[in-house]
């Protein structure tokens, strides 16, 4: 039966120690004693993993209620056929459970080093499951906004300025062997708890009150997301690489190989821009729910390997073989110019096949490790006397 981990990334698995820099004051002074306080809280036969997974859950959840009230983004449109509307009960539900996620996803690391159980897979599992977060959660925040304010094809740019920040802060650890936590994400989590709660109480026409000049607030959230990556992220990011080459602190690779890891991603986003911009039948308008997570499904599996990748201190892949499906599908939808129903029909497959093959591709991934270091992902073993 073929393995995902190879004898070199289990071996590096071994030897790897989680060493991150975390400068946030929100994370430090606010989040790290709140979690600190709720731990105490958590038995200790119950196994950090299963904290993790408990947190996607929730997330998993909220982005299937805004699928049931919402599901093409029309809540907030003037051009509502179907009258979707959501209720406020949806907003506030949404805003604890997001809040709970973020945290069980905060106290998972605590609860490891409090029960002994500490290891590269506690570390894996969640930074995975937080890749495929990545698109969930933005993806339930857009209904407040909707397709007037914010494009369905703006918006997909707005999830890729995610996925970036998302997947350089892992290249960043690839190349220097830091994992620095970004400051925006205890902010963002954060603020995104804000906006559902004072949605749930305001309703989302609160959102829609035009600023002066006549700008729309989904404009504004546009230009916070864009700017705020560039100036806490990416340009942080560079320079802390920069200078792990100048001092010598990190891996020091060739150019070639400190890129290596960008180049599926590159093919990814302009196979997957072609598509949402080019589409012969607009498909990006007509199911942009589907083509958001068949995006982020791909995203998370790219992220993920590159995750195996860094924590091993292996050689990353530049190719991830679910690009040849995608790529297969977009030739038949602009080389035979098929209908709306049949480019519609290749979304939908694509989806189930890409979202089967990469939760068959985790699920692997866990056993595997679990089977190597003889754990349990979702059970605290009891120590032999």
């Amino acid at each position: 039966m073929a393995r995902f981990l190879s004898e070199d990334k289990l071996k590096g698995f071994e030897k790897y120690k989680y060493n991150s820099v975390d400068t946030s004051v929100l994370s430090n002074y606010v989040m790290h004693p709140f979690w600190d306080w709720c731990v105490q809280f958590c038995p200790v036969w119950v196994a950090p993993n299963l904290l993790t997974f408990s947190g996607f859950l929730l997330t998993v959840l909220n982005f299937f209620i805004f699928s049931y009230y919402d599901y093409g983004f029309y809540a907030m449109s003037k051009d509502n056929h179907n009258n979707d509307y959501i209720p406020n009960w949806v907003w506030a539900v949404s805003a604890v459970t997001l809040f709970t996620a973020y945290t069980l996803d905060g106290i998972d690391g605590k609860q490891a080093r409090r029960t002994g159980t500490s290891g590269p897979l506690g570390e894996l599992f969640d930074h995975g499951l937080d890749s495929y977060s990545a698109v969930l959660i933005p993806t339930y925040l857009y209904s407040i906004f909707g397709r007037d304010e914010v494009s369905t094809l703006r918006f997909q740019f707005l999830i890729w300025n995610i996925f970036f920040n998302f997947y350089l802060t892992h290249w960043e650890k690839y190349n220097t062997g830091v994992m620095f936590l970004p400051w925006g994400y205890d902010f963002t989590m954060i603020g995104s708890c804000i906006l559902l709660l004072v949605t749930s109480v305001f309703g989302p026409e609160a959102w829609h009150i035009p600023l002066p000049g006549g700008i729309a607030p989904g404009v504004v959230f546009e230009f916070i997301l864009y700017f705020s990556a560039m100036l806490t992220s990416q340009t942080v990011i560079l320079w802390n690489i920069y200078k792990s080459y100048r001092d010598g602190t990190g891996k020091l690779r060739s150019f070639s190989e400190a890129v290596r890891p960008l180049v599926p991603l590159f093919i990814f986003f302009v196979l997957s821009s072609l598509w949402a911009t080019y589409s012969p039948n607009d498909i990006i308008n007509r199911a942009p729910r589907i083509f958001y997570i068949l995006t982020g499904t791909i995203f998370s599996n790219i992220n993920c390997r590159l995750i195996v990748s860094q924590m091993s201190d292996t050689r990353c892949e530049a190719f991830n073989s679910l690009l040849v499906p995608y790529a297969l599908v977009l030739g038949m939808v602009f080389g035979c110019r098929v209908s709306a129903g049949t480019e519609l029909l290749l979304l939908a497959a694509l989806c189930l096949l890409s979202s089967v093959a990469h939760i068959y591709y985790g699920s692997k991934v866990v056993q595997e490790m679990c089977d190597h270091f003889k754990i349990e992902c979702f059970r605290i073993k009891p120590k032999i006397k």
